[in-house]
């Protein structure tokens, strides 16, 4: 499969500063997810900057809802504290996993599930 499929992608950032340097990776690595799945009809990023009440530090969230025709919705939802990239790279690599067990899973093997 080439990197040239473009999934549709949606980047939403709360509480979070907006950098070309961590557009391009989610864009960078949300393109990676068609060599798993090439079906991919949309891709959600959400990433925000958690209150950290009476807290030193940082807490980064990271959420990936990703549409593949014919399966529900796979979402990945994951937390870092301090390090907003280790998050990005956790989400992303977790979305691959599920990916490549669906695009493994025989077609028509019905109430198999997913696991993270």
């Amino acid at each position: 499969m080439s990197g040239s499929v473009q999934v549709p992608l949606q980047i939403t950032l709360r509480n979070v500063a907006h950098s070309d340097a961590l557009a391009e990776e989610i864009g960078r690595r949300a393109a990676k997810l068609s060599t798993f799945h090439a079906r991919l009809t949309g891709c959600r990023v959400t990433v925000e900057r958690v209150s950290a009440h009476q807290r030193q530090g940082q807490e980064y969230r990271v959420r990936l809802d990703v549409h593949v025709p014919g399966q529900p919705e796979l979402v990945v939802d994951r937390a870092h504290g301090e390090d907003l990239a280790v998050a990005v790279r956790d989400a992303f690599d977790v979305m691959d996993r599920k990916l490549d067990e669906l695009a493994r899973k025989p077609r028509g093997a019905a109430g198999t599930s997913i696991s993270a």
